[in-house]
């Protein structure tokens, strides 16, 4: 009996050992929140008083507030193209030429999208080698949830690009027949997908942000034993906004109590966000792999004026900071401290580098990617590998960072901030310093020079339709 007692002991122990090392040597899983025309003044632990977001806060005090961070385009559509390939826009030609824009017909400056409305011939390129695909090519299970806005022809969907699991929609929930601009785009009603077939017409918006975490928990749960890839672009606080009674209620109930926030359908829209944020991590913790998931949180350009870009200028449209720099947090315990600002210059076109590294995936060989493997920035404060930065905007190189300054010409009009005092973009100093103004402007030339010569094709259907139900 003691034998018994003492070998099965024995191999509890080995057991256990293997296991806590078999744990400690595993790919991470990897999960990105990407929300909808969100600034970085719109969650509370980035200085928002007029919004409450407690998971979210919470989930920056586990792991790194990312102060800047940026997105590759002040739209939507440029701005997740450069998520999924690591490219800029013009790369993999997701932002249009102005020629393009101003040859529009019948829509009226300020009413122009840059690509991918419904029946659109346009979308990312299948050649195109998206995050996704990176994921798969090492076992990755992946899913979507949420909003595409990367093409709507069957060539163009999730589907057709690595991802596995698709639930959302193939654009914005406003290219719809309520859109204010109707008159000039004839949008056809909203379809809403599971996969590549069409489920519903018109889904209502006040549900999507719920039954959208409701579909990412379910892939949580359903692979909790396989590595994954987990993408939730959120449709939301994109207007029309939106958010469903039970979360109306209980946000209401939160101001009751005497929590910061305005009362209107913006931050209540916001909240709803955060409480989605907070379903995915409690998941995670009772799944048991909540310390082997990297999960990233930002959004995909500037708020409109309805929301915060505070302490910036500018906003969804443009290349001021406000467009452009998001309000990131990322969480990996163990791995990235917690509690801690990182203010080195970092991307999400850095997402797809940094994650191959991380899964032991190969990068592409074949091409341009923009990117930067991040992760000793994020694990070591390491200083940031970006020597520059540049921003467009419809196809226009717009601006150029260069560690703290910043050179910004727009319609002719030249400016150069020192975004380190000047994070506002409200003192121009370009005569002040006539070296470092000359420099960007060089650099600037340079980089227009070179993405021209080495842009790659968009991809483009003949006869497209709508997608409807059959």
């Amino acid at each position: 009996m003691k034998i018994n007692v003492i070998f099965l002991s024995c191999i509890v122990l080995v057991s256990s050992y293997v296991f806590s090392q078999k744990k400690v040597t595993k790919k991470p899983n990897l999960v990105v929140i990407f929300t909808d025309d969100q600034g970085y003044g719109d969650l509370s632990c980035f200085g928002g008083e007029h919004v409450y977001t407690p998971n979210i806060d919470k989930m920056a005090e586990e792991g790194a507030k990312l102060t800047s961070f940026y997105v590759a385009s002040p739209l939507c559509t440029p701005s997740r193209a450069a998520l999924m390939t690591g490219c800029y826009p013009r790369r993999v030609s997701m932002e249009p030429p102005s020629s393009l824009v101003v040859d529009l017909p019948n829509i009226p400056l300020g009413k122009r999208f840059p690509v991918c409305l419904a029946a659109d011939g346009n979308g990312l390129n299948p050649n195109e080698i998206t995050l996704a695909e990176i994921a798969q090519s090492v076992g990755y299970k992946t899913g979507i949830f949420g909003k595409w806005h990367l093409g709507d022809q069957p060539e163009f969907l999730p589907t057709k690009q690595g991802f596995e699991e698709f639930f959302g929609l193939p654009y914005s929930h406003d290219i719809a027949p309520k859109h204010p601009n109707q008159k000039y785009f004839n949008f056809p009603p909203l379809p809403l997908l599971d996969g590549e077939k069409v489920i519903e017409i018109d889904p209502d918006p006040n549900n999507l942000t719920r039954r959208i975490t409701e579909k990412a928990v379910k892939f949580i749960k359903n692979h909790k034993d396989e590595n994954f890839l987990l993408y939730i672009p959120h449709p939301i606080p994109h207007g029309p906004l939106a958010a469903s009674a039970e979360i109306k209620k209980a946000y209401a109930e939160e101001l009751a109590k005497g929590k910061k926030g305005n009362s209107d359908l913006y931050a209540t829209a916001v909240y709803e966000i955060d409480w989605s944020v907070g379903q995915i991590l409690s998941t995670l913790k009772e799944q048991g792999i909540d310390e082997n998931t990297i999960v990233l949180f930002t959004s995909d350009n500037g708020a409109t004026k309805k929301g915060s870009n505070k302490p910036f200028s500018g906003h969804k449209g443009e290349t001021l900071e406000g467009g452009m720099r998001m309000p990131t947090v990322i969480r990996w315990p163990g791995k990235i401290k917690a509690g801690i600002e990182i203010d080195e210059v970092m991307t999400t076109m850095d997402v797809l580098p940094t994650f191959a590294h991380l899964i032991g995936a190969k990068m592409p060989q074949d091409r341009i990617i923009d990117g930067k493997n991040v992760f000793s920035v994020l694990s070591k404060e390491a200083k940031s590998p970006h020597e520059y930065f540049f921003y467009s905007h419809w196809g226009v190189l717009e601006a150029v960072r260069w560690k703290d300054w910043k050179l910004r010409i727009v319609d002719g009009k030249e400016a150069l901030y020192y975004l380190k005092t000047d994070s506002a973009e409200q003192i121009n100093l370009k005569d002040q310093h006539p070296d470092i103004y000359l420099k960007l402007q060089l650099e600037m030339k340079k980089f227009d020079e070179e993405i021209a010569k080495n842009a790659r094709p968009v991809g483009h259907v003949e006869n497209p339709k709508p997608l409807t139900l059959k």
